[in-house]
């Protein structure tokens, strides 16, 4: 489905305070950043694919080899195999320099970059290719604790624990803010034409509200405790909610009624969820470590999702494949469940679906247990699930305050269902899989790695001080020698008030009057006021026309000792011509170089090609020849 290159990037500590650069500095270490490339994958798909009245695709069937590698598809080439898009291996692990708890994780509409929500009401993008650190932003005051897209994916919506919902445009610009509840907001959703939305508060009521506006239309009661999970229905007028109260309503959003309640459940709900792709399934799951499926076309549980140990804390449905659902527990373990495999264990008897009994509204529900388990996938409850929009990559935001990635295990790989994320450090430390020593290192230098990402995106984003003197029309370049206070200065570098300071802190320049008298005045009155020393002001603008003229230039021989002392200034000294130590045309403190000096950019070095990545596994002997 997609290959895992692994990126040599270069990490330097920079020379004279620089930072890292490519072309300077002294290189501190190698380190590995995985990297996930579904661009190849794609094209395969796209060059190979026919319709489906044609039997799909004439490729070669997957086999267990690494030279199979190339002909991996993408989860939407195979509709009829949910098995393969099951994301058995660990990707990255992702984690800001200030940690805070992950209550939400969200891919963007286009799928290249992840957003997280934290306890500190923080905004978190990631990468989604090399999930590394891109920008991070102060989005509320109290924690996030939803997160939504409109499906016209213009729109983002976020509520955190104030009841408060901002509206965000796709650039991450705050456009609008409503006090929506008093109690903490739980859960939102987007109606199909975007033109509502619902949410879900502590105080046991569901509202609606008009999108544009911002208006609160509706107000749904019926739940008897805190309501923790609503969702629309994906076509239809529909909604769906989970209560502290057990039980799980159906609501009509046009009269506000509940059409009916589900009675399943022994604990709190904590989340429900319609199926995405054809909208007849609904998934609940609660902290009575068991997840329910129900078919709306019964109005009844068709599956009962069992294996947690714990509490089930969130779930999610893959966005391809209509059987395949994944569950998050208390527990920091992540189970992945196929509709029409039970994976009954030994030892226990085989239930069968609703649909092949003889009588289907009154049959027992069909117990499914997981057909895999990352057991060890977090430290702490998961907060979070939600797929790639190719149905690639889960990612899950967990209380210990990391947010992992996890994919499909590429063809021939067995190690990674013996790694410590599936049966824990110490197994997988006996059997080899794993090196604790070594393990200790890599996550500390993934975590540098993070920091320093980190770093450079907020130096990337820093924009120029105002008590900084910058060059007019030149952002980010200072004033050399400039000392002036931040009321002479404004943004992007405009004009400083007075002008451009002298060079070497030297006074700056009085008026020099013009030799032949000031226009308008008595010429002996003018010598008078010269012998004295004083000078009249300028006069106002417009003056003759056009203001004050040019002074002549002054005479051959003219003698400056006639004059009284500090009449004319020193003379101003040259500033050094361009060289090697000087940059930016001479301007002393400005440097074109940029490997060296404070104020120079951080570049990254550049990424190695797919051909010379190609030839360094071919040497390795883990690619045969092309067929």
């Amino acid at each position: 489905m997609e290959r895992h290159n692994w990126d040599q990037q270069n990490i330097y500590g920079g020379g004279g305070g620089g930072g890292g650069y490519h072309d300077g500095g002294y290189q501190r270490k190698t380190s590995k950043r995985a990297v996930t490339d579904y661009g190849s994958s794609m094209v395969q798909w796209m060059r190979n694919r026919q319709p489906r009245y044609k039997a799909g695709p004439k490729v070669e069937m997957e086999r267990p080899s690494p030279s199979y590698i190339a002909d991996m598809m993408p989860p939407a080439a195979k509709p009829h195999n949910p098995a393969d898009a099951i994301p058995a291996k660990h990707l990255h692990s992702s984690l800001n320099k200030a940690r805070h708890a992950v209550n939400a994780v969200k891919w963007t509409p286009e799928g290249r970059r992840l957003l997280t929500g934290s306890y500190s009401g923080e905004f978190t993008l990631w990468n989604g290719t090399a999930f590394n650190f891109e920008t991070i932003m102060q989005a509320h005051d109290v924690a996030i604790r939803a997160v939504t897209y409109s499906h016209n994916e213009d729109w983002l919506l976020s509520a955190c624990n104030d009841g408060v919902i901002k509206y965000w445009q796709p650039n991450f610009n705050n456009v609008k803010a409503i006090q929506a509840h008093n109690d903490p907001i739980r859960g939102m959703s987007f109606s199909p034409n975007d033109t509502k939305f619902v949410t879900a508060s502590d105080d046991a009521t569901l509202k609606i509200f008009d999108f544009s506006g911002g208006v609160e239309e509706s107000v749904l009661t019926g739940h008897q405790w805190d309501a923790k999970s609503v969702d629309w229905h994906p076509t239809k007028g529909l909604l769906v909610s989970g209560s502290k109260d057990h039980q799980v309503k159906l609501w009509d959003p046009r009269t506000g009624r509940c059409l009916t309640t589900l009675h399943g459940h022994k604990n709190t709900l904590t989340r429900t969820l319609f199926e995405p792709s054809r909208g007849q399934l609904l998934a609940t799951c609660g902290r009575d470590q068991v997840a329910r499926v129900f078919d709306l076309r019964m109005m009844r549980d068709i599956c009962l999702l069992r294996g947690h140990e714990k509490e089930i804390s969130t779930l999610t449905w893959h966005p391809f494949h209509t059987s395949l659902l994944s569950t998050g527990g208390n527990d920091g373990s992540i189970f992945h469940y196929l509709l029409n495999e039970p994976n009954t264990p030994a030892n226990t008897t085989t239930s069968i679906p609703p649909y092949d009994s003889a009588d289907p509204k009154n049959a027992p529900a069909q117990t499914i247990y997981p057909v895999h388990r990352l057991q060890h996938s977090h430290d702490m409850p998961i907060w979070s699930l939600d797929w790639h929009p190719l149905g690639h990559i889960l990612a899950s935001g967990s209380n210990d305050r990391v947010t992992r990635f996890w994919t499909r295990a590429r063809p021939g790989e067995t190690d990674c269902f013996n790694d410590r994320w599936h049966i824990g450090s110490e197994a997988a430390e006996m059997q080899g899989t794993w090196d604790k020593r070594n393990g200790k290192r890599s996550t500390r230098e993934e975590e540098e790695m993070e920091i320093e990402d980190e770093a450079d995106g907020l130096v990337d984003q820093t924009m120029p001080s105002r008590n900084q003197a910058t060059l007019p029309g030149l952002p980010g370049l200072t004033l050399p020698n400039a000392n002036v206070g931040s009321d002479g200065i404004s943004v992007n570098g405009a004009q400083l008030k007075g002008g451009l300071p002298a060079p070497n802190n030297l006074p700056p320049p009085p008026m020099i009057p013009p030799p032949g008298g000031i226009p308008g005045m008595d010429p002996a009155k003018f010598a008078e006021l010269l012998a004295s020393g004083k000078l009249p002001p300028p006069p106002p603008p417009g003056m003759h026309g056009q203001g004050f003229p040019p002074p002549p230039p002054l005479p051959p021989n003219f003698d400056f000792s006639k004059f009284p002392p500090g009449l004319f200034p020193p003379p101003i000294p040259i500033l050094p011509t361009p060289s090697q130590d000087t940059g930016s045309g001479g301007l002393p403190g400005l440097s074109d170089n940029p490997g060296g000096g404070a104020g120079s950019i951080r570049r990254r070095g550049p990424l190695p090609s797919q051909q010379e990545s190609l030839k360094m596994e071919q040497q390795r002997g883990k690619y045969r020849p092309v067929r």
